[in-house]
């Protein structure tokens, strides 16, 4: 079963990063351009045009013609025609809703952190099943373990043996409401989701060019600590304490091998997450600690409800 949900999961990460290639970094040659004084990667197919002359310089200085984009603030979802199926009926939507509650609340910062709750809100029903078989899971752990205790000394590549464990082992998921696929039913929604997302807010100028909370959404910390701006460590303190307990609390392993990879995935996870979160910007560090906020305050509710 859990060969099945791992490969289910392989093939969708793989197909997302095939339809996702949407995004193309503006070159100069082989070298990506940025914006120097917020780190910022510059995109040639960005969605409508930038207000900043420094950043419309660079863009006209590599043949770019931003003349002929609309601005952000009346930018719609028809806006540069159709791109293709993932960009207009993913991308474009989402970067209109942000632009447009960012317009009417005079803050792009915020817009996008009220889209990120809104998504994990529409999203609820699912993440919630999920994070109930998740509850269910650590009650039925004891006797798991107890099974796996029972079958440790019997010869693996008895079919009969293996078939009489997992008969076992079903009637224990059945006894505590546990369908070990419906984990695959929040990843498989989470991933095109935050690759939408992302793509969302990296063509769209005008997101890297406010600010919220005195932080300038286009500028990450690695930038902002060249420049004295320590303050910028609070995003990387947020990041890596949020993923932490959001990871910790998600964390239920069928077995004790399987207890050992998720741990061992967990802290790998964490720490790559905690070296990326030096070179991402503001904007998505907001969109990835709402989310995160939203998923440890959820699980938090969904364990009081069930050990009710």
């Amino acid at each position: 079963m859990n060969k099945q949900k791992n490969k289910l999961l392989i093939l969708l990460a793989c197909t997302v990063f095939l339809i996702t290639g949407c995004t193309k970094p503006l070159k100069e040659g082989k070298k990506v351009v940025t914006y120097e004084k917020t780190g910022q990667t510059l995109n040639e197919n960005i969605l409508c045009r930038p207000t900043n002359e420094e950043v419309i310089k660079i863009y006209e200085d590599h043949k770019v013609n931003v003349d002929k984009l609309v601005s952000c603030k009346d930018f719609k979802v028809t806006s540069g025609g159709y791109e293709g199926l993932w960009t207009s009926i993913f991308v474009k939507p989402l970067a209109w809703l942000i632009l447009k509650i960012g317009t009417l609340i005079k803050s792009y910062g915020a817009a996008i952190l009220i889209v990120s709750i809104l998504i994990r809100l529409v999203t609820l029903p699912i993440t919630k099943k999920t994070a109930m078989q998740s509850e269910n899971m650590k009650k039925a752990q004891p006797e798991i373990e107890r099974l796996e205790k029972k079958y440790k000394n019997k010869p693996q590549d008895d079919q009969q043996v293996m078939m009489q464990k997992t008969q076992e082992q079903l009637a224990i998921y059945k006894k505590y409401n546990i369908n070990p696929m419906s984990g695959c039913l929040f990843s498989m929604l989470q991933i095109p989701v935050f690759f939408a997302f992302l793509e969302a807010v990296n063509r769209v100028p005008a997101l890297f060019e406010g600010t919220f909370l005195g932080l300038h959404l286009g500028t990450n910390p690695l930038v902002a600590l060249t420049k004295g701006q320590y303050y910028y460590l609070i995003l990387i303190a947020l990041i890596i304490v949020t993923t932490y307990f959001s990871f910790k609390l998600n964390a239920t392993a069928s077995s004790p091998d399987q207890e050992k990879q998720m741990k061992f995935m967990s802290r790998f996870m964490i720490i790559f997450i905690s070296i990326a979160s030096f070179s991402l910007p503001t904007a998505i560090a907001i969109y990835w600690i709402a989310t995160s906020v939203f998923t440890i305050l959820q699980n938090l509710w969904v364990k009081r409800e069930v050990n009710k």
